[in-house]
């Protein structure tokens, strides 16, 4: 089975939804989290974008930066200060990265960079040769991959492997891409360079995508994947670590791969990252969200008493979920009505089960939810 290293980039990529600040002493708390979730890649910010992110990468470098931890990461753009600047924050890291980011699109270079093909040619080259000169794990991300010219593409990621590079990212910067597209981009990038690189994802939801990529470059070939705790991001977020984590784990008959990732930490980290970014996940979120383990429509809630697996594909305790989720509504039926009384201390017989059910039902009609208040005030002046 292969293995697939989860590069979380909450710190960095994440931290750029309008908004966010991650302080260093939030970042060490998130990177913790991380760390006891057994990510195996953590991307801790972005060295010289501000003494906050350099103070940040070298907080978490000492701290969980150890040798039998994660590995370090810092982005840096195809310029020797940042790079320089990276490899300062990074020294206490025992495994230290560099993620070099170079924009590829003709659109990028006409508009952003000023410069053509063969100009961005030489500057990746020279910049990843002098990376890999002062440290030994050097990644290189293409900015705008999937608006690039395919054959551009193959020839600038091998100018790059080439030049050191052991790990290629293939980022749907603009979330512009479609799950078909985005795994025929990773499939012509993988099958134009060596074995023993690494090809990584890196996916925006701007078209509500991101995961869908993301597992679709999984499936082309790629080994590593960047993602954001909750999707945050900037715009609508990026790829979200527990959507991408749980559909792997879930659907391991599909894409025979694991992560190795402890997924019994996803809600606590989930709610941290809430907690310091003040961006709450909607309730309905796939995973994290306060709804997604919860049943209301009666067909489903029988279905649950008879078999949780009738309409739940994943144990909420094992992405740290517990508790009851059964909720008791308008559309809940006659034995979720029982079974909930009975949790109560109120037992009644057929007969009366049936006159409390009319009542129930009038009740519920007029109120968004039902409390156990609501149930006992029934069962008094039943």
């Amino acid at each position: 089975m292969v293995n697939i290293k989860i590069c979380d980039i909450t710190l960095r990529d994440g931290e750029q939804a309008a908004g966010v600040n991650f302080f260093p002493e939030d970042k060490l708390r998130i990177a913790e989290k991380l760390a006891l979730m057994n990510v195996p890649i953590i991307e801790a910010g972005f060295a010289i974008a501000s003494p906050s992110d350099f103070k940040g990468i070298e907080l978490i470098s000492r701290k969980i930066g150890v040798s039998n931890g994660p590995v370090i990461c810092s982005m840096a753009r195809a310029i020797r200060n940042d790079i320089r600047c990276a490899v300062e924050a990074l020294k206490y890291a025992a495994k230290p990265r560099i993620q070099i980011v170079f924009s590829t699109s003709d659109i990028h270079l006409k508009h952003k960079l000023n410069m053509d093909r063969s100009q961005a040619k030489d500057i990746v080259h020279e910049m990843v040769s002098y990376a890999k000169s002062l440290i030994d794990d050097v990644g290189f991300i293409a900015e705008d991959a999937t608006r690039t010219d395919i054959n551009f593409l193959v020839e600038i990621f091998n100018i790059a492997v080439n030049a050191g590079a052991n790990i290629v990212g293939i980022p749907d910067t603009v979330g512009y891409s479609t799950p078909d597209e985005y795994g025929s981009i990773v499939k012509a990038v993988s099958v134009s360079l060596p074995d023993n690189i690494t090809i990584s994802t890196h996916c925006h939801n701007d078209l509500g995508l991101a995961v869908a990529n993301t597992l679709s470059g999984i499936s082309a070939g790629a080994t590593q994947a960047e993602v954001t705790v909750n999707g945050l991001g900037e715009r609508a977020g990026n790829a979200s670590l527990e959507e991408v984590v749980m559909a792997l784990a879930t659907r391991k008959d599909i894409y025979n791969v694991d992560t190795n990732i402890d997924t019994r930490h996803i809600l606590n980290i989930s709610k941290l990252v809430c907690e310091l970014s003040g961006i709450n996940v909607q309730k309905n979120k796939a995973i994290v969200g306060a709804n997604a383990f919860l049943h209301e429509s009666g067909i489903h809630q029988d279905g649950m008493l008879k078999n949780t697996q009738t309409y739940q594909i994943i144990n909420p305790e094992q992405v740290g979920w517990h508790g009851n989720q059964i909720v008791i509504g308008k559309h809940s039926g006659k034995k979720v009505l029982m079974s909930g009384l009975k949790k109560i201390g109120i037992h009644l017989a057929d007969k009366e089960l049936e006159e409390f059910f009319v009542k129930f039902k009038k009740v519920s009609s007029k109120k968004k939810s039902i409390t156990i208040s609501d149930l006992k005030d029934i069962a008094n002046n039943h």
